[in-house]
């Protein structure tokens, strides 16, 4: 007997929506500092949440990808199609990814949106002089004394938002007040 998913009980998922929580911004800008402590206040709320961070997609999901515009895109697309099957079935997503250029961002959304899953955009703005005294992962001196190049918002494009869901200033803030804000937003969009 074939069953009908639509009348069939506990066939769909019966939680609470899921999202994706794009984090973008620079280098060392606090991405997933922010991402982290977001995902600890959702879960002390009983939220299912996964954050996808970066670096870590691009060493398994990633893996082989350069630097170039095109690998960049190939990325933020595989890391996109994680999330927004993720937020479908109700989980928040939260992805605090570089993701230098507008076009492959707007992909991303339009994805969500074409899906009908909720996509928030923050833009982490931390200038890259802040970011580079940070210098989480000493990316800003290999740069500085050559070891490498095409790095993002140096001497390689970032593209800033131009209308983010939320726009966090991280170095006049804590990492909580951060994460607090955001926190805020998705509450108020029902999504937290």
């Amino acid at each position: 007997m074939k069953t009908d998913a639509r009348t069939t009980p506990g066939i769909y998922c019966t939680c609470r929506p899921g999202a994706t929580i794009w984090l973008t911004g620079l280098p060392s800008a606090g991405k997933t500092t922010i991402a982290r402590e977001l995902a600890l206040l959702l879960r002390s709320r009983s939220r299912r949440v996964e954050v996808l961070d970066g670096d870590e997609i691009r060493r398994f999901l990633s893996a082989g990808l350069g630097f170039s515009r095109a690998d960049r895109n190939t990325n933020v697309q595989r890391i996109g199609l994680v999330a927004e099957v993720l937020a479908r079935n109700g989980v928040l997503a939260v992805v605090p990814v570089i993701a230098p250029y507008a076009d492959s961002r707007a992909a991303v959304r339009e994805r969500h949106r074409a899906s009908g899953t909720p996509y928030v955009e923050v833009h982490v703005a931390t200038p890259v002089e802040v970011c580079s005294v940070r210098d989480v992962k000493g990316l800003y001196a290999r740069q500085a004394a050559g070891q490498i190049s095409g790095l993002t918002g140096v001497d390689d494009p970032y593209e800033e938002p131009e209308s983010p869901d939320l726009r966090i200033d991280s170095q006049h803030q804590s990492v909580r007040e951060s994460a607090t804000a955001l926190y805020a937003l998705l509450t108020e969009r029902g999504l937290a």
